[in-house]
């Protein structure tokens, strides 16, 4: 009775190891697939960050678990503001989570970016940027983008780019320079899982956004004609000048 007690604590244990094993090379193959699909895409300079209409901006928290800024929000505001200093971009789509009152990351994103200085015209905010695949999905079929550049950490860009590239839209990744903080091998770790999951949302159970709702296309002017117009003083009627600005580029909803 105790040998095949034994014999059958053997078979368990052998079939747990091999289940883990293959676990375990299936998160590495699909990482490597992930990784290598888009490494080219990516910029790990703002500097090197080549020229695209639209800079979409994925939300995430602004303070940590201890009470601080988190320091990946406050690297990505910085990083959107600098692509548009340095005219890399024309326009911002901030999306994130607004799945409550009390939580509102674009509107988040909207003030710190005011404050820096970038003003309303340079920026659109999607409130059903549920997950990074929901902002993508809106992005391309809610707001018509077709290119456009990633902003966001490094580590989180080759999903993000993987995403895109499936749903059509030509992406350039450029990475958010941010200091190391306490917990983010946390995140690093949980993007390898996230990673794997995103393969099963577009290959096997053909994920769908949680909120899609009706096209809003964005009409993105040239930077140049923006800042003529917001400086002008020639226009003699300050609504026509108004009415002109709203035509060219959507204001903050």
């Amino acid at each position: 009775m105790r040998l095949k007690s034994a014999r059958l604590i053997k078979r368990i244990l052998t079939g747990l190891g091999c289940a883990l094993a293959a676990a375990a090379l299936l998160i590495v193959a699909a990482n490597l697939w992930v990784l290598g699909s888009t490494r080219y895409q990516i910029r790990t300079s703002l500097a090197a960050c080549v020229t695209q209409p639209l800079g979409i901006v994925f939300g995430t928290t602004q303070w940590n678990v201890q009470g601080g800024r988190n320091p990946h929000f406050e690297a990505r505001m910085q990083a959107a503001a600098e692509l548009l200093r340095r005219r890399r971009i024309q326009h911002l789509l901030l999306s994130g989570d607004n799945r409550t009152r009390y939580y509102n990351e674009p509107i988040t994103m909207w003030r710190y970016l005011r404050e820096h200085a970038v003003p309303d015209r340079r920026m659109t905010l999607d409130y059903a940027g549920f997950s990074t695949f929901d902002t993508l999905v809106r992005a391309r079929k809610v707001f018509g983008v077709e290119r456009a550049i990633l902003i966001t950490q490094d580590w989180h860009l080759p999903r993000a780019l993987y995403i895109a590239d499936v749903l059509g839209i030509n992406a350039i990744g450029c990475a958010a320079p941010t200091r190391r903080a306490a917990g983010s091998w946390r995140l690093e770790a949980r993007e390898w899982l996230a990673r794997v999951g995103m393969l099963g949302d577009l290959y096997l159970w053909h994920r769908q956004p949680y909120f899609l709702g009706p096209q809003e296309p964005l009409i993105i002017a040239p930077p140049r004609l923006i800042d003529d117009l917001s400086v002008s003083s020639s226009f003699a009627d300050d609504k026509a000048r108004e009415s002109i600005l709203d035509s060219l580029s959507s204001s903050v909803r």
